[in-house]
Formats: C-alpha cells, sequence, structure tokens
C-alpha cells in the first residue's frame, strides 16, 4: 500500500476547550481550525506541526464513539491516520490481504478528504484511519 505520510494523529479528550488552550497557549502550537461533526457527534480541532496534525477530538453527547471510548479507556491516543493518494485502491488491497474495515467504502471527512477506518482486529488493536486529502488541499469543514 502507498502511505504518503501519517496526516494526523487523534488524541480523544474529555473537554476540547481545555486542551486546546493547553496546546495553543502552553506548548505554542497554531490552531489551524475548529470544527462540528453533529452527524459523528463530535468536535475536533487540528493543530499542525510539520508536515502532520495534531487533531483533538471530542464526543459531543455520551453516546457517541469517542466519548464511550473516554469512558471506557480516558483521555488518550484515538487513532493514527496514514494518507493515501487512493483510498478506493487501498481498501481494495488491504481487503485482498485479509484486513477487516470497519468502513467497506470512503465517506466524507474534515476538509473535503475521504476517510475509512481499518478494524482494530486485524491492526493489533490500533484504530487506524486512512485519508485521501482533498485536490485543493486541506480546508475547515
Amino acid at each position: 500500500m502507498n502511505v504518503k505520510r501519517v496526516e494526523h494523529v487523534a488524541i480523544a479528550v474529555r473537554n476540547i476547550d481545555e486542551v486546546v488552550r493547553l496546546f495553543r497557549d502552553t506548548l505554542g502550537l497554531p490552531l489551524e481550525y475548529e470544527h462540528a461533526y453533529p452527524q459523528y457527534q463530535s468536535r475536533m480541532a487540528m493543530f499542525p506541526v510539520g508536515e502532520t496534525y495534531l487533531e483533538l477530538l471530542q464526543g459531543t453527547a455520551e453516546s457517541s464513539d469517542i466519548a464511550q471510548w473516554v469512558a471506557a479507556h480516558g483521555q488518550g491516543l484515538y487513532h493514527v491516520c496514514l494518507e493515501v493518494p487512493d483510498i478506493e485502491a487501498a481498501l481494495d488491497e488491504l481487503r485482498g490481504k485479509g484486513v477487516r474495515l470497519l468502513d467497506e467504502h470512503p465517506r466524507e471527512g474534515h476538509g473535503n478528504s475521504r476517510i475509512a477506518f481499518l478494524d482494530p482486529r486485524s491492526t493489533a488493536d490500533v484504530l487506524i484511519e486512512l485519508i485521501e486529502v482533498a485536490a485543493h488541499g486541506r480546508e475547515q469543514g
């Protein structure tokens, strides 16, 4: 599979506003943007660090995947996102290698990207997201 880079590392948090202040004000990282995703019951904040981003995620409802994960595991590393040039080809290749997929087909992600998650049962219990970044690059939303 052709992986271009680690696109982002996602960190699940209880209170995104507190952690944004920590990253921005204490660590001095630039906040590129924040966005709410009602369809996923989540909020996110993106901090560029070199060619990679640190992504903060907070569930906005107790029933959201992120809030349930934080309740079970506490705050911390949620997933690693790998950028691929062709997400359909990557999913086909992985499917052919017997990798279980949580998303059989790409769905909409941040910045008009296309994303898909791999089943952690196939990836050493690490949640891995694949992303095909939109041709125009990253934009809020």
